[in-house]
């Protein structure tokens, strides 16, 4: 049981810990807060509930965060169950119709549904959507030997503004139209990505299962420019699954997005303590 003493510590450690936030939270007032969540970086139920916190409080204080997600483990899990076999093209799926029906299933419903509960039982107000809904993605087929999947050629964000100002957050699967009304599905990461470059948003945060960049020597860096990341690739440092992440942080960049955020989505708390906090939680991207 705790004491008298004990209790005021903790009070006092409350009270200096919002007085330290509170520079940070006049700062981000009206900003727009795009959230990669990916598929690994949902975690468990509690991950989750923790998580709608932390984007209901970011509406509470003025932010206007919108949530892009994954989902590709539950998709995979279900196309197992459901039998259906999967090729590989250079070591991509190939997603046909009979594929992509069941991506729209498990990332318009299952995934979708899951994260806007959480946000509603959190005490916000969220709505899912795809990038179907309003013509929000309009894509380009990527590469026709990988079959129905997407790269977005055109975001239209006036659906967002609209419920920024009813105070609702996006939760956005990341499906897209094409030209001729096919159905894609779109990289989470790419998808976010391009909502971020069209809403100008001040930050792009790409959750995933890393602490972030890291050097030669397996360090995070916390601050690198668009050169650095490039020199960096260059020289092989950043490789593998990191590759993708850095380049789209350099398409938002280049779209017109503040910053990016490269950041570990299984610590507690990881959205507050970068945008909170003095060191951030991750490694923050610019333009220069």
């Amino acid at each position: 049981m705790k004491t008298r003493d004990d209790m005021t510590r903790d009070n006092a450690a409350i009270a200096r810990t919002l007085n330290e936030a509170l520079p940070y939270l006049t700062r981000y007032d009206d900003a727009v807060v795009v959230i990669k969540l990916g598929g690994h970086a949902m975690g468990s139920d509690d991950g989750m509930a923790s998580f709608a916190r932390d984007v209901v409080l970011m509406r509470t204080v003025g932010i206007n965060p919108v949530i892009v997600h994954g989902g590709g483990p539950m998709i995979n899990q279900l196309l197992e169950r459901l039998g259906v076999k999967s090729e590989f093209v250079r070591g991509k799926r190939v997603t046909d119709a009979e594929t992509m029906r069941v991506v729209e299933m498990v990332l318009a419903g299952e995934v979708n549904k899951r994260i806007v509960q959480a946000i509603n039982t959190a005490g916000g107000r969220a709505v899912g959507l795809t990038g179907k809904d309003a013509d929000m993605i309009t894509c380009e087929q990527t590469d026709p030997d990988l079959g129905f999947v997407g790269t977005p050629s055109e975001v239209d964000a006036r659906l967002l503004h609209s419920l920024f100002r009813d105070e609702m957050i996006p939760v956005i699967a990341p499906i897209g139209t094409g030209r001729n009304d096919e159905t894609f599905n779109i990289n989470g990461d790419t998808a976010a990505g391009a909502m971020a470059a069209a809403l100008n948003a001040d930050r792009l945060l790409l959750l995933t299962d890393v602490a972030g960049v890291k050097d030669a020597t397996g360090k995070v860096l916390t601050a690198l420019t668009a050169a650095q990341v490039r020199a960096l690739t260059d020289e092989g440092v950043i490789a593998g699954g990191m590759i993708p992440k850095t380049e789209t942080a350099l398409a938002a960049l280049e779209g017109g997005t503040r910053a990016v955020v490269i950041l570990d989505g299984r610590v507690p708390n990881a959205v507050l303590l970068e945008l909170f906090t003095e060191h951030g939680a991750g490694s923050l991207i610019r333009l220069a």
